[in-house]
């Protein structure tokens, strides 16, 4: 993601006025190189994390929903997760 996207993504929570809220997170992640356990070890630990694979394993889709306390925490997550190669943000 760049600098521009997070400041949309930050707008649009921003716009939320009850928090905490529950969010999901959902990235597309390479089954390679111990990857999808990278982004797991990201995200908050008290959250419901799910998966689903690629008929062919390449890739791995993790969701995880959790009730976030604030817009920059929910940025603080996707902008660690995204320094990981390869993967999406959706």
């Amino acid at each position: 993601m760049s600098m521009q996207d997070y400041e949309k993504l930050k707008e649009l929570l921003a716009n939320n006025k009850k928090w905490p809220m529950l969010y999901m997170f959902k990235f597309i992640v390479p089954n390679e190189d111990g990857k999808v356990q990278q982004v797991v070890d990201l995200l908050p630990k008290h959250g419901t994390v799910t998966y689903n694979h690629t008929k062919n394993l390449k890739y791995v889709s993790v969701t995880c929903r959790v009730s976030m306390k604030s817009a920059n925490a929910i940025i603080d997550v996707t902008s660690q997760v995204a320094i990981i190669e390869g993967v999406m943000s959706l």
